[in-house]
C-alpha cells in the first residue's frame, strides 16, 4: 500500500501505466460525471462514484488479484482501513469475473488512513482495504475515483 500526494506521484517508478493513470488524475475535474472512464482499453480504466461515507461494520474488506486500486477523494474525506489479505478471514471467495474477494474484519490489527482531496492510495494484490468509511463522527457525502 502506498498513501501520498498525487503531486508525488511520479516518485514511484512503476512505469507507463502508472505514469498514464497518474496524467489521468491529475487532470480530472473534481465535477466529473459519475460513471466508468476508458484511459487505455480494460488495461487502465477508472470508475466514478458517489455514496454516504459508513461505518466499517457494514462493510467488508476486499482485495484484486489482477488489478491495482488507486483511489483519489475528489470531495469530502473518507477513512479507510487496510490489512494484509493472508491475515484475514473470507467471506467471499474470489471470483475471477470481478476480480474480488471480500473479507471480514478483523477484530484487532487494521491500519488506517484518512483520504481527502489531494492524496491517493495504491492498494496492491496482497493489500486488503475497506474503504468509503466514516472520517470523523458522522457520514458525509463523498465523491471518489479509482483508476
Amino acid at each position: 500500500m502506498i498513501v501520498d500526494r498525487l503531486e508525488n506521484a511520479e516518485q514511484y517508478p512503476f512505469g507507463a501505466a502508472w505514469d498514464k493513470a497518474f496524467t489521468f488524475l491529475r487532470e480530472l475535474a473534481p465535477d466529473v460525471a459519475e460513471g466508468r472512464i476508458p484511459i487505455q482499453g480494460e488495461e487502465i480504466f477508472a470508475l466514478v462514484s458517489g455514496y454516504a461515507s459508513r461505518h466499517p461494520s457494514e462493510a467488508l474488506f476486499e482485495a484484486h488479484r489482477r488489478y491495482v486500486d488507486i483511489q483519489v477523494v475528489l470531495r469530502g474525506r473518507e477513512g479507510c482501513e487496510w490489512s494484509p489479505e493472508e491475515t484475514l478471514v473470507p467471506e467471499i471467495p474470489f471470483d475471477p469475473t470481478t476480480d474480488a474477494a471480500f473479507y471480514r474484519r478483523p477484530s484487532q490489527g487494521p491500519g488506517s488512513v484518512e483520504l481527502a482531496p489531494g492524496t491517493f492510495v495504491a492498494f496492491f494484490s496482497q493489500d486488503a482495504h475497506m474503504p468509503g468509511l466514516i472520517a470523523g463522527d458522522r457520514p458525509e457525502q463523498i465523491k471518489k475515483v479509482v483508476v
